[in-house]
């Protein structure tokens, strides 16, 4: 894995007022940065470390400015259509400041432990009413651990609420180290299958599925997510599977986020592919008996967002 210097890392975005990522009012810090290629991926500007561009067409005014600025010719205009050759972008953002419309953004930028803290404090207040605090996600935070680790260490000594969120594939001293810096844990589960959980996102669930059980025998508090992806991981045979691994190690609440469409529009920004096109959103109805199901299997499911 790239690892980043212990003071800098590679953030795409800070969320302030975010209320689904731990309790209270909190700020969510976006670190870039992913050893999965989930096919459903929400984020996927989050995928490579390096930073990306995004690309809103319907701003560009076609004026070239971008065009003059790039010296790696990846800014383009051919026969009248606006180009950009991505394979030769260096993510050097000279054309997002050329740029009049913002129809071009850079999503990721190197920061300072402290210039990220600098953000996050200033909703100090409102975590202390809401009993919030701060979210580390991503993106993978254990891409960048001593990054991840020193910001969480930062709020801890403000007293903040603490937070992760994390699919686990990472070294467990890694994992560990942090575990100590925070309060609560939001963890990814994707299949349970080892091999439809490599088909789907590009590494095995084994590590994930270890590191899963030591938290938990720790005694931290960890909670559960699983994306439900239509044909993906949704079978009653994964449902059962999930319902006997997480009775196993007497975890009785798992929340299920639910496969949505909102991610293929930023694919098209980035000029990515999107495979799953052709997915639609489940129904209430649909999502309803799933928890049903969940249920008489001894699971409480809470359905997200």
């Amino acid at each position: 894995m790239t690892r980043c210097e212990s003071d800098r890392g590679v953030v795409f975005d800070i969320q302030r007022f975010s209320v689904h990522d731990g309790p209270g009012i909190r700020t969510t810090v976006f670190l870039k940065g992913c050893p999965l290629k989930c096919l459903w991926c929400h984020n996927p500007e989050s995928q490579s470390m390096q930073p990306v561009l995004s690309f809103e067409r319907e701003l560009c005014i076609m004026c070239g400015e971008c065009v003059k600025e790039c010296s790696r010719n990846a800014q383009a205009i051919v026969d009248g259509a606006r180009i950009i050759r991505r394979e030769l972008c260096s993510g050097c953002g000279r054309c997002v400041e050329a740029c009049n419309t913002n129809a071009l953004i850079l999503k990721g930028q190197t920061m300072t432990v402290e210039e990220v803290f600098r953000e996050v404090i200033r909703d100090e207040l409102l975590y202390r009413k809401s009993k919030g605090g701060i979210t580390i996600s991503g993106g993978e935070p254990l891409m960048q651990p001593t990054f991840t680790y020193n910001i969480l260490r930062r709020g801890k000594e403000h007293n903040l609420h603490t937070t992760i969120e994390t699919c686990g594939h990472a070294p467990w001293a890694s994992l560990k180290k942090i575990l100590k810096v925070t309060d609560l844990v939001i963890y990814d589960l994707k299949h349970m299958d080892s091999i439809q959980h490599k088909k789907f996102v590009g590494v095995d669930n084994v590590l994930i599925l270890k590191n899963l059980k030591k938290i938990i025998e720790k005694e931290k508090e960890v909670h559960v997510r699983v994306p439900l992806i239509p044909g993906l991981n949704d079978s009653e045979d994964n449902l059962l599977k999930i319902a006997e691994f997480f009775k196993h190690l007497r975890v009785t609440s798992v929340e299920f986020i639910p496969y949505h469409e909102f991610a293929s529009t930023k694919y098209e920004l980035l000029g990515m592919d999107y495979s799953l096109k052709a997915l639609t959103a489940y129904t209430s109805e649909e999502l309803e008996q799933k928890r049903k199901k969940m249920a008489k299997l001894g699971i409480k499911i809470v359905i997200g967002v």
